[in-house]
């Protein structure tokens, strides 16, 4: 019998939440960087990825820090 208790999502786990939206915003930066066509949609399901590029496009110290940050504390806590 499987035991939910101890189960918890990223959804549910701020730690987690924190550590997929900052690899969101890398990976989505790092896609258009390499391949700009993929992102050139404003709107719809792709405009997600779009704003998430533009974040780490302007924002790109504060990320780098916070993926500093949430990797020291992933290894180290």
């Amino acid at each position: 019998m499987l035991c939910l208790m101890n189960f918890q999502s990223a959804l549910f786990n701020f730690h987690s939440f924190l550590t997929v939206v900052l690899l969101g915003i890398c990976s989505c930066t790092y896609v258009k960087m390499q391949f700009p066509a993929l992102l050139e949609q404003r709107t719809g399901f792709r405009g997600v990825f779009w704003k998430a590029a533009r974040i780490g496009e302007r924002l790109s110290p504060w990320v780098a820090v916070g993926s500093f940050a949430m990797g020291v504390s992933i290894i180290f806590f």
